[in-house]
């Protein structure tokens, strides 16, 4: 039986029985020399003795999937195996879409809590807001749960119940809610601040009409959802335009071309071309083009792959400028390979992108700073931010962004009423206290150490480096991941100033200014 065994590797790995896989052109296929059934033979035979002798019993998958990962270790970054186990949030990562109730969730003070219900779904319509505790999942105590337990409980087929016990903020009574699972679809297109009735508000200035839009991604929807958002600005009477990339980590090519042609009339948007895949080439339509307003791009180091598509397809067109910082420089496209009939994957950069002006933006490991990659900032227009600053932006977009439900509202309107009243107690005593010593001052208004990124990691369905992203995932959205708080912000007194987001204030008022 050795024999067969041997030979069913040596035709998997010549590629002889991979369906599924894309497959080359008969031309360009090379066929396996006789060097190459030897190394494949030595291969065989290292996979046959560690499954029959290894000391400790291992599964012929689990020695396969190691042996594919130790392959595509060889390569780049964003090459990489999804296995049976991680399809599922491979593929909601994405769609931007999956099973569930539309919560984002995490852990305060060992409480498994609700931080914020999304629009339009089951948790919304239910009455679930900000805030609110979870007790219990389906009769069982979330005391000691760990976030992906918890999420793992929450997710599931859409059609399905779940029931959870909750407990709203500044109360002690509790309530349980049966809710059916849906489809529940992430938002990738977002404004400035939310209405009353909970939609975003696009305009950013009304008195300039400048409009704001932020992408978070680049989904299957984010282009008709784009499109929306700016009809309504139009008829709200739109002259300027700001869209924030800022940690927008990318996401589909083809929703990048969609969303830069809607505001290039003509010209290249991008390009690719890769070693055993033809050029293609994507140009811009007149038609549905919105024009006759000046933009503005915000974009910042994490701003990545799809980002930068629609970044430089916008600077090379003259139709934008890009504020900010340098962005991540990934220029490389991936292409998902379905294994098993879709039960795992193969994600493989086969071809790299290149920007209008025919440069590749890609930033290769040995790349220095001094060296051409990434899309830089408009000269007179880069605003770096500090670390610091940066985790104050993270937090205070997040912040903007949770719906606040009347319970939460009604405790921070009860907590604010009871500082105002402090604040117009006199103090005890006869008005000739001592002031503390300089020592005692430094002490009792010290500041805490300034926030550090706690990690740096852009992620997508073509995932720049897990790297280097200053965001603590410990908050998901129904598994999927949102930044939390990096550090106590209660030292940080004065008012968060978005520079970036002014700068590009200036600018569109300056350009309006002009025009008159």
């Amino acid at each position: 039986m050795e024999r067969p065994c041997r030979l069913w590797f040596l035709l998997i790995l010549c590629g002889i029985s991979l369906s599924a896989a894309a497959p080359l052109r008969a031309e360009e296929a090379k066929k396996p020399t006789e060097d190459d059934y030897e190394l494949y033979q030595i291969f065989a035979d290292t996979l046959d003795q560690v499954e029959r002798n290894y000391v400790k019993d291992i599964s012929r998958r689990e020695l396969m999937e190691a042996a594919i990962h130790g392959v595509l270790n060889k390569l780049d970054p964003y090459s990489n195996y999804i296995s049976r186990d991680d399809i599922s949030r491979f593929k909601s990562s994405v769609e931007n879409q999956f099973g569930g109730i539309g919560i984002q969730i995490g852990m305060e003070d060992g409480q498994l809590k609700i931080i914020s219900p999304l629009i339009g779904t089951p948790a919304y319509r239910a009455g679930l807001e900000s805030g609110d505790a979870i007790l219990e999942i389906e009769g069982r105590s979330t005391e000691g749960i760990q976030i992906d337990e918890a999420v793992k409980q929450l997710k599931g087929e859409a059609g399905t119940k779940v029931s959870i016990t909750i407990q709203h903020p500044g109360t002690r009574s509790k309530e349980t809610v049966s809710l059916t699972r849906e489809l529940v679809h992430v938002e990738t297109v977002l404004g400035d601040r939310r209405k009353t009735d909970d939609s975003w508000d696009f305009m950013l200035d009304h008195d300039h009409h400048i409009g704001y839009i932020r992408l978070t991604a680049f989904s299957r929807d984010t282009a008709q959802d784009l499109k929306k958002a700016l009809v309504d600005l139009e008829k709200e009477g739109l002259k300027g335009l700001i869209i924030d990339l800022r940690f927008n980590p990318g996401g589909l090519l083809n929703s990048a071309i969609e969303v830069s042609d809607l505001f290039v009339a003509d010209g290249r948007i991008v390009s690719t071309k890769g070693r055993n895949t033809p050029e293609r080439i994507w140009d811009a339509q007149k038609d549905g083009t919105f024009e006759g307003f000046p933009m503005a791009i915000l974009v910042n180091h994490f701003s990545a792959s799809a980002s930068e598509i629609l970044s430089a397809c916008l600077q090379d067109n003259h139709r934008a400028k890009i504020i900010g910082e340098r962005t991540w420089g990934k220029g490389s496209v991936q292409n998902v390979i379905e294994l098993e009939g879709g039960k795992s994957a193969l994600k493989l950069t086969t071809a790299s992108y290149h920007r209008p002006n025919g440069k590749n933006i890609h930033r290769f490991p040995d790349a220095k700073e001094t060296d051409e990659w990434g899309v830089m900032p408009d000269d007179g227009y880069a605003v770096k931010l500090s670390d610091n600053q940066t985790q104050r932006l993270i937090r205070y977009r997040r912040d903007r962004d949770i719906l606040i439900g009347k319970h939460a509202k009604a405790l921070a309107d009860e907590k604010a009423q009871a500082s105002a009243a402090d604040a117009t107690k006199k103090p005890a005593g006869d008005g000739n206290e001592s002031k503390p010593d300089e020592a005692d001052k430094k002490k009792e208004g010290e500041q805490p150490a300034a926030d550090k990124p706690a990690g740096d990691k852009p992620v997508d369905g073509t995932k720049p480096p897990e790297a280097t992203k200053p965001v603590d995932t410990t908050r998901t959205v129904d598994g999927e991941k949102s930044p939390d708080d990096a550090g106590d912000d209660k030292a940080e007194k004065k008012p968060f100033v978005d520079t970036q987001l002014q700068k590009a204030l200036d600018y569109l008022n300056q350009e309006l200014a002009q025009a008159k």
